[in-house]
C-alpha cells in the first residue's frame, strides 16, 4: 500500500494517542490537526487529547474512520488489526515500534492495506513542534 493511498481518504483515528506532548501516540494526532485533516484520538484511559474528545476504541468513534495510525504495544496492535477489519476500515499504519510480524501478517490475510517497518507518519506528514 502506499502512503498517499492511506493519506487520500478521511477522516483518520489515532489509536494509543497521548495526552503527554513528548510521547508520539501525541505527536501524531498532532501532525494530522496540523495537517488539517480530521482526527479522532483513541484512549481507554481519557476522555480529552489535545482537545479532542477521546474514544476508549475505534468501535465508539462517531463515524467509520479511513486510516487508522497505530501507537500501541505490538499486543495491542494486533487486537486493534481485528477491530479495524470487523469495522470495514481497510487503512492501517502502524508507527515504528507498533509493528509485529503477526499484526502484519493478519491484516495483510485480511487484506487490509498496512504500512509498516516504514517511514513515521510525522516524517511524511512534515510534523513540526
Amino acid at each position: 500500500m502506499n502512503i498517499e493511498e492511506f493519506l487520500a481518504g478521511s477522516p483518520f483515528a489515532v489509536v494509543g494517542a497521548s495526552r503527554d506532548r513528548a510521547k508520539y501516540g501525541n505527536k501524531v494526532l498532532r501532525a494530522y490537526q496540523q495537517t488539517g485533516r480530521t482526527v479522532f484520538p483513541v484512549n481507554p484511559q481519557t476522555d480529552e487529547v489535545e482537545g479532542l474528545t477521546a474514544y476508549p476504541d475505534l468501535s465508539s468513534l462517531p463515524e467509520t474512520v479511513h486510516g487508522v495510525s497505530i501507537v500501541t504495544p505490538p499486543d495491542v496492535t494486533e487486537q486493534i488489526v481485528e477491530e479495524a477489519a470487523a469495522l470495514g476500515v481497510q487503512h492501517l499504519w502502524m508507527q515504528p515500534g507498533a509493528e509485529s510480524r503477526a499484526a502484519i501478517e493478519r491484516a495483510e490475510k485480511l487484506g487490509l492495506n498496512v504500512i509498516h517497518s516504514g517511514p513515521c507518519a510525522l516524517v511524511v506528514m512534515g510534523y513540526s513542534e
